[in-house]
C-alpha cells in the first residue's frame, strides 16, 4: 500500500507544482493594462498582409528528403563500424545502399531536390511523354 501513496504523492507534486508556479507568477508580476499589448505584434510595427502565408510544398519536400536521408546516413556510420568486424554485412549493407541511391535517383528525377526551377522549362513526367 506504500507504494500507492508514493505514487500518489508523486502525481500531486507533478500536478500541483506547475499549477503553483503559474498562479505565483500571475499574483507577481506587474499588470499594466494598455492598448498596444493586445495588438499583433507589440513592437509598434503595422501588420500587412493576410497572417496566413502559404508555404510552398517544395519546403516540406526538402525537409522530408533531409530528414529521411540523414537519419539512413546516421544509421549507415555504426553499420560500417561493424563492418570492419563481421564481413558477413556485407550483401545486406550494399542492398541498403542501391535501395538509398535508388531513392535519391528517384526524387532528382521528378525535380523534388531542386528548389527553383528554371523560368520557360515545365518539368515532364514520364507518364505524359
Amino acid at each position: 500500500m506504500s507504494d500507492w501513496i508514493a505514487i500518489a504523492a508523486m502525481v500531486v507534486v507533478a500536478g500541483g507544482l506547475p499549477i503553483g508556479v503559474v498562479l505565483v507568477s500571475r499574483l507577481l508580476r506587474p499588470s499594466v493594462p494598455e492598448r498596444q499589448k493586445q495588438k499583433t505584434y507589440e513592437s509598434g510595427e503595422v501588420p500587412t498582409g493576410d497572417t496566413r502565408i502559404r508555404f510552398s510544398i517544395q519546403y516540406y519536400l526538402v525537409a522530408m528528403m533531409f530528414l529521411v536521408f540523414d537519419v539512413e546516413v546516421v544509421l549507415l556510420i555504426p553499420w560500417a563500424v561493424y563492418l570492419v568486424q563481421d564481413p558477413s554485412t556485407y550483401v545486406p549493407a550494399f542492398v541498403f545502399i542501391v535501395i538509398l541511391f535508388i531513392g535519391m535517383g528517384w526524387a532528382w528525377r521528378n525535380g523534388a531536390i531542386q528548389w527553383i526551377r528554371p523560368k520557360g522549362r515545365e518539368r515532364v513526367r514520364p507518364r505524359d511523354v
